[in-house]
């Protein structure tokens, strides 16, 4: 990619508010915008019903879908903003459906041998910006855009999800990562929050001196 040429990837827990964080990045920046797929997701629905039946085909269809839309930002000329990171799909929810029983060893290790595989033909994205959130805002965020399939998510899993997040960020050697704090700061309503993370974002791209990540 050229080094004019920035990826950025938003990261965070189901409803901490990365869809809307890269429009507005994208709409900003005039970046191109990458979004996870959610509403033509064939497995989506069927997972939340039952876990244990569709973890595995959930998280490769997230995989493939995921390794299609980097080889895409990479084949591009310009700037992209992308709806979660390919690393999240392995790192956080992956691994939280297997140490929950929803995923056999096998399909575990086999599921990382292709994570492996397929992320060491990617390039890590120039900034990562976590999106870090309590429990009870992604909850109200989840109520708020009413996705059926989302009503049967637990509280526990939510917790379980926040817990590896902070475990991958506080250990995420790929490239520098800008934390914005979801509780305190309402980007999609408030113009004084848009602007501040919009300058914390521009700050770690083209600034003289990149934020040290804080601590959880």
């Amino acid at each position: 990619m050229s080094k004019n040429k920035k990826y950025v990837a938003i990261a965070g827990n189901i409803g901490a508010g990365k869809s809307s964080l890269t429009q507005l990045l994208s709409s900003y920046f005039g970046w191109d915008s990458f979004y996870e797929r959610v509403d033509d997701n064939p497995y989506l629905g069927d997972f939340y019903s039952d876990m244990s039946r569709w973890a595995f085909n959930l998280q490769v269809f997230f995989l493939s879908s995921r390794f299609n839309h980097q080889r895409a930002i990479e084949s591009r000329s310009g700037s992209v903003v992308q709806d979660r990171s390919i690393y999240e799909d392995a790192e956080i929810f992956a691994r939280n459906l297997h140490e929950m029983g929803h995923m056999s060893i096998r399909d575990y290790e086999n599921y990382r041998d292709l994570f492996q595989t397929m992320t060491s033909y990617l390039r890590p994205p120039d900034l990562l910006v976590y999106l870090r959130a309590s429990v009870p805002t992604l909850v109200g965020h989840i109520q708020d855009r009413g996705r059926d399939f989302e009503t049967t998510i637990q509280i526990e899993y939510l917790e379980r999800l926040n817990t590896l997040y902070e475990e991958w960020i506080s250990s995420y050697k790929l490239g520098p990562v800008a934390i914005i704090e979801a509780d305190s700061l309402d980007f999609v309503n408030d113009d004084a929050d848009r602007h501040q993370i919009i300058s914390q974002i521009e700050s770690r791209l083209f600034g003289l001196f990149p934020e040290v990540p804080s601590s959880p």
